[in-house]
């Protein structure tokens, strides 16, 4: 029996989306080393073995290309630290579960560069376009899910009077410090940075 037109039809869509999603996880990892400029149609396609042709098919701008990368290490890091910490009970030991977590992510980094925001942010932290503004939600998102296991744990009696973005605001930043100097084979970055966070939240009961 020969195959529907609407079975050919169903199989190349997917056929097609598991295309996009293997090219865009590659332009993840690359450019959480060399960069969202470090991209290209033909650089993606060498390192795959397909044809350019193929991929500007699929995607048919270096810009979209570029959304498409911080689309794919935002699904990673979702699967890696956001969804994995929601196990744990709101509020104090969430919180500390995300940040657990987001350490695992920087220190054992499913992407060659660590972490893709860290590497990502500053160079387009004042090129206004669509890469910026999915870069500026993604962290705004992530600042979103911080702030409200703060609150919550405020809500449990810790961190009294403090602004929850304040306290996001230094997590990220001793995080984001550990992940470049951990790429730099700085190897007492991470726990330092391990003992400021715990000391953070510690003093802030």
């Amino acid at each position: 029996m020969q195959a529907s037109e609407q079975e050919i039809s169903d199989q190349r869509l997917l056929k097609g989306a598991r295309a996009r999603a293997t090219i865009a996880r590659r332009a993840a990892e690359v450019a959480s080393v060399e960069g969202l400029t470090g991209l290209s149609l033909g650089r993606l396609a060498t390192d795959l073995g397909v044809s350019k042709s193929g991929v500007a098919t699929l995607f048919g701008t270096k810009e979209k290309l570029q959304l498409a990368a911080v689309a794919a290490a935002r699904e990673m890091f979702i699967d890696t630290v956001i969804r994995p910490a929601h196990s744990a009970e709101k509020g104090m030991s969430r919180l500390r579960a995300l940040i657990e977590r987001w350490f695992d992510y920087v220190g054992e980094p499913m992407l060659p560069g660590g972490c893709f925001r860290c590497a990502n942010l500053p160079e387009f932290d004042s090129r206004p376009g669509p890469v910026r503004d999915a870069l500026a939600a993604d962290h705004e998102d992530w600042f979103a899910v911080l702030e409200k296991e703060i609150g919550h744990a405020q809500g449990q009696g810790y961190m009294a009077g403090l602004d929850p973005h304040a306290v996001a605001f230094q997590i990220d930043a001793v995080v984001g410090a550990a992940n470049t100097a951990a790429r730099m084979g700085d190897e007492t970055a991470l726990p330092l940075a391990r003992t400021i966070v715990e000391g953070l939240l510690s003093s802030a009961r």
